[in-house]
């Protein structure tokens, strides 16, 4: 069976709320956001260099 997905915010919000204020407004609100890439493409350039750096582990989102 498998586990309900959380929000950062959810997960992290009480300990680091300016973390998850940059996350949520910089990195999508506006870096996922700009029009010179698609969503599809960031995330296979995402995925393709956390296999290459080998931070496997930074895959699951949220983290678990």
């Amino acid at each position: 069976m498998a586990t309900p997905q959380t929000t950062v915010r959810d997960r992290i919000g009480d300990l680091v709320p300016k973390l998850v204020e940059l996350t949520e407004k910089v990195l999508f609100g506006d870096v996922w956001e700009r029009p010179g890439l698609s969503k599809r493409d960031r995330s296979l350039i995402t995925v393709a260099t956390l296999v290459a750096l080998y931070w496997t582990e930074q895959l699951p989102f949220p983290p678990l």
